[in-house]
């Protein structure tokens, strides 16, 4: 399964929507756009940007973001997306949400070493990430590149409520070995690297959709 998943994010990266869309019902996109309410500020840096869909929700939402990845064809993908090659629907959260402003910037690096100043953001935000957001230098990179009254968002999973379709995507995701909703140690590795967890659940059709929020200490 860390075969698929890498080839998913790399040489089959034009596959990656059609499977976040059928592994949620449709809801993917949405279930990642629940961090915005608790964004802070504008200068907003996404780690792990993916095929770009936050990145425009947030533009349209009227921030400032710049997308960090590693993968090359997620950089095209985003890249695509942003020039307004692949349509977007409207936003349910901001029906008055124009074109794109200035495009965001697409930064390829790894979260383990960014290219960024100390305090350059207001907040980092990182949607369903991999075990890269639980890398003691990943967190001090978070850590250093806030500014002091910045935050972190993470979406790391959500929680199925009970009802058929729930109970059928708890058990994809129990054989494709993403049962658990969080990355194993996030609170820990957090407070190792001086910043203190608030989670929250965001209630969102069959799912919780999970959401911890970390401040500098």
């Amino acid at each position: 399964m860390r075969l698929f998943f890498r080839l998913l994010y790399h040489e089959l990266a034009w596959t990656y929507d059609l499977v976040a869309w059928l592994v949620s019902f449709g809801q993917w996109k949405a279930w990642g756009r629940a961090a915005i309410p608790r964004l802070h500020g504008k200068r907003i840096l996404e780690l792990a940007h993916g095929p770009g869909h936050l990145l425009v929700a947030m533009n349209r939402a009227g921030l400032a973001p710049v997308g960090l990845d590693l993968s090359p064809q997620m950089g095209q993908l985003a890249q695509v997306r942003l020039r307004g090659g692949i349509p977007m629907p409207p936003l349910p959260y901001n029906r008055d949400a124009g074109p794109l402003r200035a495009m965001p910037a697409l930064v390829r690096a790894r979260a383990q070493a960014m290219p960024f100043r100390a305090s350059s953001f207001d907040t980092i935000v990182s949607t369903f990430p991999a075990e890269f957001i639980v890398d003691p230098a990943t967190l001090n990179e978070i850590a250093r590149v806030i500014k002091p009254d910045g935050r972190a968002v993470v979406v790391p999973g959500v929680a199925f409520k009970r009802s058929l379709p729930a109970r059928f995507l708890a058990w994809l995701y129990t054989v494709t070995g993403q049962q658990d909703p969080a990355p194993p140690g996030l609170a820990e590795a957090l407070a190792k690297a001086g910043l203190t967890i608030e989670t929250e659940r965001e209630p969102m059709g069959m799912v919780d959709v999970l959401i911890a929020v970390a401040k500098k200490k």
